[in-house]
């Protein structure tokens, strides 16, 4: 755990000198273009996971990690064309948020498995964020 730490504290330094050095946009796109390319290769890597059976918690990886990549993917490619006006406000962006959600809805499906529970539990961490993400849209 403290050699991911120091990886982390060492990649954080280096964010922060590419920043002082070429600017906020250059890292900016350096590293939302890596992350998006490095997570849809996880995302593959967890489906094949799952179809050759390996792990339970694999297709809920795979759509985690392809939500994420394709959400920051989406900003990413947005902010290189120059935000244009289409992309906005585009529903087709929401279907890169229901893969992020669905990989969260299966991995609180395992979760509530794993304590031994069984049934719709696994809902309420769900409805709780919604719930309170609703709540604080509300209030700002």
């Amino acid at each position: 755990m403290k050699q991911a730490f120091v990886l982390m504290m060492l990649i954080a330094l280096a964010l922060q000198v590419g920043y002082q050095w070429a600017g906020y946009e250059v890292v900016y796109q350096i590293g939302y273009g890596a992350i998006t390319l490095m997570g849809l290769m996880i995302s593959l890597t967890f489906l094949w996971l799952y179809v050759v059976r390996a792990t339970p918690l694999a297709l809920g990886m795979a759509y985690s990690w392809s939500g994420a990549s394709l959400v920051l993917g989406w900003w990413w490619i947005y902010s290189l064309l120059g935000e244009p006006a289409w992309a906005a406000e585009s529903p087709a962006h929401f279907v890169f948020v229901a893969l992020y959600l669905v990989g969260a809805l299966l991995h609180f499906s395992v979760i509530n498995r794993s304590f031994g529970w069984h049934g719709a539990m696994f809902l309420w961490p769900i409805l709780g964020a919604l719930v309170l993400s609703s709540l604080i849209y509300i209030m700002t």
